[in-house]
């Protein structure tokens, strides 16, 4: 078996990005992967502004003592200023332009103003609560580079520049299904030795919430015609198929087969718990030739079938695959450095991952049952203990904790 490592490098040692571009509006680009670099047309903020509500003075005057100056003008944000007229203030608001001749501002606090006039009651220092032009971004600065996933600040940063469309990655494009003859739909009744499929509606949230163009195939019956079927369909028009249960070795375990019958299967069974069947390979595409991520072939993995396998195994491997060939270039999720407020007196020859919660006081509670049916640990925990092989955990140790926060964004 691959440690979770070696799996993981040999994921994205594969994904190759995707070809294929679009133009959205800015106001619509959440989430989505930049495919050029954004440059800077101006300098931000295009002027000396002002950072606070006073008067815009200049220092040379006031040094010489003139302190109650005639209010030679008004200047709110988003007018343009005349010159400041020698021996005068001008009446200056926040995010204003700051007039050409003034080189500081005075708060009004520290201001007493009466009518046409104002009393300067500070001594400011040239520069003085004035933003300078360019000071947040110079003309002709790479704001975003590409591979760049969207977030609301970096739209918010791109809109500063004026930016009213971006060129991004096209969506992901993934065929999913599911096999088990014991799988049944929420809504219908369950016969004996049934069970709902909870996994088709947390693989499909997890996949729209990474943005993918997702096409659900459902549930495939447990039969190798059937599955090669499937795959063969769904690796004509998508860039990687996922399916859920039926990678184990049973004799009801058909994706293996199916997947070496139609394509190649590179990687299976990692050394981690939950999720050891974990399979990695590609699907030929009818009529073609080529490698996996071009024109000849579809990715495929495989994930195990019990609910939390299924979560933690697309967290650690799906998620970063996904955001690689969407052109990602960080896709390693920052882990914290956590006590441990529990014991845990017997290690896995696995690398474990367990649910794990953040406690009131800062450390870490376990949850109490860890198999990996029980999904209601996924629902509690607030993200995922990176345990290692054979390693015992002792109250007051600090474990490396990865917090969901970081995997399902």
């Amino acid at each position: 078996m691959l440690s979770t490592a070696d799996a993981l490098a040999t994921l994205l040692g594969a994904a190759v990005q995707i070809d294929g571009t679009e133009r959205l509006p800015t106001l619509d680009a959440t989430n989505r992967v930049l495919a050029a670099d954004v440059v800077s047309p101006l300098d931000v903020p295009p002027m000396n502004t002002s950072s606070m509500d006073g008067y815009a003075v200049r220092v040379a005057e006031l040094s010489q003592g003139e302190r109650r100056l005639p209010i030679s003008q008004r200047i709110p944000a988003g007018h343009a200023p005349q010159p400041l007229a020698e021996g005068t203030a001008a009446r200056i608001f926040t995010g204003a332009t700051v007039p050409s001749g003034a080189d500081a501002i005075v708060m009004q606090e520290q201001t007493e103003a009466t009518g046409d006039e104002v009393t300067i009651l500070h001594t400011p220092k040239a520069g003085e609560w004035i933003t300078q032009q360019g000071a947040d971004i110079r003309k002709g600065a790479t704001i975003l580079p590409a591979g760049t996933r969207l977030s609301p600040q970096a739209l918010g940063l791109a809109a500063s520049v004026g930016c009213a469309d971006l060129e991004v990655v096209r969506r992901v494009k993934v065929a999913v299904f599911f096999t088990g003859d014991e799988l049944t739909m929420p809504g219908a009744p369950l016969k004996p030795g049934a069970i709902y499929n909870s996994n088709r509606f947390t693989l499909t949230g997890l996949l729209h919430k990474l943005g993918c163009e997702v096409t659900d195939y459902g549930i495939v019956p447990d039969k190798l015609d059937a599955t090669r079927d499937t795959l063969r369909e769904a690796a004509q028009a998508h860039d990687l198929i996922l399916t859920c249960g039926g990678v184990s070795v049973g004799e009801e375990d058909h994706v293996k087969p199916a997947v070496e019958a139609e394509g190649r299967l590179s990687m299976w069974q990692i050394a981690m718990k939950p999720g050891k069947p974990l399979a990695f390979g590609a699907i030929r595409r009818a009529g073609t030739e080529g490698e996996a991520g071009k024109t000849g072939e579809t990715f495929f993995i495989g994930l195990p079938g019990n609910p939390v396998s299924t979560f933690v195994t697309f967290l650690l491997f799906v998620r970063p695959f996904l955001l690689r060939l969407a052109g990602v270039r960080t896709v390693t999720p920052r882990a914290l450095s956590l006590r441990a407020d529990f014991t845990q007196q017997k290690g896995d020859r696995r690398n474990e991952f367990l649910r794990a919660r953040v406690n009131a006081a800062g450390g870490l509670d376990l949850f109490p049952n860890q198999s990996s049916a029980v999904l209601t640990s996924t629902v509690w925990g607030d993200g995922l203990i990176d345990n290692p092989p054979n390693h015992t955990i002792s109250a007051g140790e600090t474990v490396r904790f990865i917090p969901f926060s970081e995997l399902l964004n």
